[in-house]
């Protein structure tokens, strides 16, 4: 709630950096699989990605109109997808830092998953449905 992410060295449990930019809540956090970069999410309704070999942010991603409570980076480390309460669910490309597309849910979306394949995301929204979206072809089950 310090508005803060903070880069530990897990093996001698010690803080290497501490990341500023958000200027509210921080929600969430996702690493890249190359574990190069983190996409944080917050409640200042925008995401942003880091560097965190060198501890700087690289973009701010904007698009979502209230807080973004969850985020989850495709298994390419490529795209990222964003949970909010302003009912929606966006796929950022991340090399670009711009949206490819917003699915609408229901109720505020709290939790996001991309499956180990990177063809479908999970969505959880507050009234309790989950939505299955597949990142190729845009069809959704329940």
């Amino acid at each position: 709630d310090d508005k803060t992410l903070k880069l530990w060295d897990l093996e001698t449990a010690t803080e290497i950096s501490t990341l500023t930019g958000h200027n509210h809540w921080v929600r969430g956090v996702a690493i890249a699989p190359d574990g190069q970069k983190a996409v944080s999410a917050s409640d200042d309704k925008t995401l942003k990605l880091w560097d965190l070999e060198t501890a700087t942010e690289i973009s701010t991603l904007t698009g979502h109109n209230h807080w973004v409570r969850g985020v989850a980076i495709t298994p390419d480390g490529q795209k990222a997808v964003s949970a909010s309460a302003d009912h929606t669910l966006k796929l950022w490309d991340l090399h670009t830092a711009k949206e490819i597309s917003t699915f609408t849910g229901e109720s505020y979306i709290y939790c996001c998953a991309v499956s180990p394949d990177g063809l479908t995301i999970a969505a959880g929204e507050s009234s309790g449905r989950v939505h299955f979206l597949r990142l190729e072809g845009g069809s959704e089950n329940e």
